[in-house]
């Protein structure tokens, strides 16, 4: 083997070819006899199904060690390698929108391929601190709940915590709408570890929602090696420091699921043979989801908001997962499957959601003091719901009823009709101001609308538009208890009411 390889001495370095020496499953061991790739480099296996690999350390002055991006199906000891002298690259550019990818740029939803243009490393350090913004800012989603009780900082990381079918997706693609109309940003999805059908069913909705236009889509399936689902997110925000750096536009990037980040870099350490940590994750856990959080801020042209789904094993919130990613985070969105099952979409669980960024000094006193009369109000109604389930509401207090009355009018206020859901509900989405959801609820929690049936108030946008509901609401009975209504229920044999 040494004297064939001694004949890639005279090539250049992007150009040298290496053998392979070893292979375990995705981890690969090459030889070069000089010209050893640095850290990071791409190297390729040509053939009918390219094997595509990244050198992840350097074992001696001839071997380097890498991990498969793509299945090794077909390599063997001593297949030629190239090593192509440059990182994994991704295409940045407006040309990307609409478009689905994989981690190494190649377009993944069957329209003509993306050559040419600009391509970048997927690697790239976070900006400066001399870059960085330290300014806390507000970003405003236009739905209610969330801009009340979780309000989601411009720069920052919030966390989307939930089950299947409680609304994630339908509250992502939302978002994403929000985004291109409101702050005529882009919005950036990042699936890792998704499933295929989930990714096709996403795909779908966005295009049906009409947003898939300002949107780009990334997927390492899970399908697919722990290598791709590891650099796949990286991949993603090579991306979205183009809009914010180049483009000088604010970018929404959804990350589902950044617990099968983590879990990808603990399958890529298990295979390299590094010593596991604790409860069996990898020694480098920390760094690897810092280097990738870090790159997630704002700077002075513009702003990477992430909103990521994070899957806690077990519900156990003292796994290491879990508690590095909440320390990165600004921002906890929880969906309760009682509240989707109780028809209040979005399904957010006002109790538990919180964020760092609801304190008086930056939201203003305002904000601050009507999300805790909220919040305290729902608090105080959850603990009488044991008693009015066993003595019913009569027997409460005159206060405590009111509380419960407040309660019941918030909870519907806080629904909201979504543009991406019209064509299944047939309701017109609602997008509202922070100013008119505070000014809603303090009338709420004033009982300007304690004479107002709770239906006024649900799947609304502002709370003036409570007025209208009810009146066609009234409306709407008056006309059904008319003598021709009457005549029409008795001749369906429906007996009547009659008085005197």
């Amino acid at each position: 083997m040494t004297a064939s390889l001694k004949t890639a001495a005279h090539l250049p370095l992007a150009l040298a070819r290496g053998r392979v020496a070893s292979l375990r499953s995705s981890v690969v061991d090459v030889w070069f006899a000089t010209g050893l790739p640095e850290l990071n480099t791409q190297l390729k296996v040509v053939g009918e199904q390219p094997i595509i690999m990244e050198v992840v350390s350097q074992v001696d002055e001839h071997i380097v060690r890498c991990i498969a991006l793509t299945p090794t199906s077909g390599l063997a000891r001593g297949s030629e390698v190239i090593n192509t002298g440059h990182p994994i690259e991704v295409p940045v550019g407006d040309r990307l929108l609409g478009r689905v990818f994989d981690v190494f740029g190649h377009a993944i939803d069957g329209k003509e391929p993306v050559e040419g243009g600009e391509w970048r490393s997927i690697h790239q350090a976070p900006p400066p601190i001399t870059r960085q913004s330290t300014q806390s800012e507000i970003l405003t989603t236009g739905i209610k709940a969330i801009d009340l009780l979780a309000p989601l900082e411009r720069g920052g990381k919030a966390g989307l915590f939930g089950g299947a079918g409680v609304g994630k997706t339908v509250l992502i693609t939302e978002m994403i709408h929000n985004m291109v109309s409101q702050h005529e940003g882009i919005s950036l999805f990042c699936g890792i570890g998704e499933r295929n059908r989930e990714a096709e069913e996403l795909y779908q909705e966005m295009q049906d929602a009409g947003v898939l236009d300002n949107t780009v889509m990334l997927f390492g399936q899970m399908n697919e090696p722990p290598g791709a689902r590891l650099r796949v997110g990286h991949a993603a925000l090579t991306m979205a420091e183009y809009f914010r750096d180049d483009a000088q536009l604010d970018v929404l990037l959804l990350v589902d699921n950044v617990f099968r980040f983590i879990q990808a870099g603990q399958e890529v350490s298990g295979l390299m043979g590094r010593l596991p940590s604790r409860v069996g994750y990898q020694p480098t856990l920390g760094t690897e989801l810092s280097q990738f959080q870090e790159r997630i801020t704002n700077t002075g042209t513009g702003a990477i908001t992430s909103v990521q789904a994070v899957y806690v094993p077990a519900d156990d919130f003292t796994d290491p997962a879990a508690v590095h990613a909440f320390g990165h985070l600004s921002a906890s969105i929880v969906l309760s499957r009682k509240r989707a099952s109780e028809g209040l979409y979005p399904a957010l669980d006002p109790l538990q959601s919180n964020s760092k960024m609801l304190s008086p000094h930056i939201v203003g006193d305002r904000h601050y003091q009507t999300a805790r009369a909220v919040r305290s109000t729902l608090a105080a109604y959850e603990d009488l719901k044991d008693i009015i389930a066993m003595l019913g509401i009569e027997e409460l207090s005159e206060r405590d009823r009111q509380t419960v009355r407040q309660a019941r009018r918030l909870e519907r206020f806080l629904t909201q009709p979504f543009f991406s859901t019209e064509q299944f509900t047939g309701k017109a989405g609602k997008r509202v101001p922070l100013e008119e959801t505070l000014a809603g609820c303090d009338r709420i929690l004033n009982d300007e609308f304690a004479d107002y049936s709770e239906q006024a108030l649900y799947m609304i946008g502002t709370v003036s538009e409570a007025a209208t509901k009810s009146l066609a609401d009234s409306t709407e009975a008056a006309l059904s208890a008319s003598p021709d209504s009457e005549t029409d229920a008795e001749t369906n044999g429906v007996p009547q009411h009659q008085e005197g």
